[in-house]
């Protein structure tokens, strides 16, 4: 995969892109340091986003869960009978 340097990005940025939506990705690096890797909107990205800390604890749903506490909604809503 090619690695391009990120002052000759900008300078040949048209034809970078070209390529890329040909299907030849590159990498932009920075100091050295790999920044960025361009790839055609056609290509898919293989890894999966992790949705971190949700549903991490197995959990259960009270079969009472549609009327817990339903006393205390109704009097906070609706005052005391």
């Amino acid at each position: 995969m090619k690695i391009v340097n990120i002052r000759e990005a900008q300078e040949h940025l048209s034809s970078l892109v070209e390529d890329a939506a040909k299907g030849k990705p590159f990498i932009i690096e920075m100091s050295g340091k790999p920044m960025v890797k361009v790839i055609s909107m056609d290509e898919t990205v293989t890894t999966i986003p992790r949705r971190l800390g949700f549903m991490m604890v197995p959990m259960s749903i009270p079969d009472d869960f549609a009327t817990m506490e339903q006393d205390d909604i109704e009097s906070t809503f609706e005052g005391d009978k």
